[in-house]
This record gives structure tokens, C-alpha cells and sequence, in this order.
């Protein structure tokens, strides 16, 4: 029983540690952050530069992955004549829909 309590400590001891380690850590990045960005200002303007970039990327990776999966598609209804009746109406239908 004794042995088992003792094995208890010793994990909480070293959780403790761990975490200490781990906030220490983390204040000295935010430490070394904040001497390197000291105007609030530019870090506003880096961050939003680099949010806007990030949403062009994101939409330029999603209109590519868009157009590479109609091109498989094309490529799959010239191959497989019964998927082809399946693409090309559901090409009518989207059609119809704008109309």
C-alpha cells in the first residue's frame, strides 16, 4: 500500500515538474516575443497582412481542388459511359438552377 501511495507522489511530482518546465518555457518565448515586437502596431499589421494572405491562399487551393475534381470527373464520364448519364445530369440540373 505504502508503495503504491509513493508511486502516486512520484508521478505527481514529476506532472508538477513537467508543467513548470513547460510554463517557464512558454514565458520565456513570450519574453523573447516581446523584445523583438516591441510596436503593438506592427505586429496588428504583420498579423493582418498575413490573415488576408492566408484566406487567398486558402481560396486559390480550394478553386484548384475544384477544378482538379470536375477534370477527373470529365475524364471518368468519357471513360465510363453510365457514370457520364449520371454527370451530365447533374450538370442540367446546376444549370437550370442559375437560370
Amino acid at each position: 500500500m505504502a508503495k503504491k501511495h509513493n508511486n502516486i507522489f512520484t508521478r505527481i511530482s514529476q506532472r508538477l515538474r513537467d508543467d513548470n518546465e513547460k510554463g517557464s518555457r512558454q514565458a520565456l518565448l513570450e519574453e523573447l516575443f516581446n523584445d523583438f515586437n516591441r510596436n503593438r502596431y506592427e505586429i496588428y499589421k504583420i498579423n493582418f497582412f498575413r490573415g488576408i494572405f492566408f484566406g487567398f491562399g486558402s481560396l486559390l487551393g480550394g478553386t484548384m481542388l475544384i477544378v482538379l475534381l470536375v477534370w477527373v470527373l470529365n475524364l471518368t464520364g468519357q471513360l465510363v459511359p453510365s457514370v457520364a448519364g449520371f454527370i451530365d445530369q447533374i450538370l442540367n440540373v446546376m444549370q437550370n438552377s442559375r437560370r
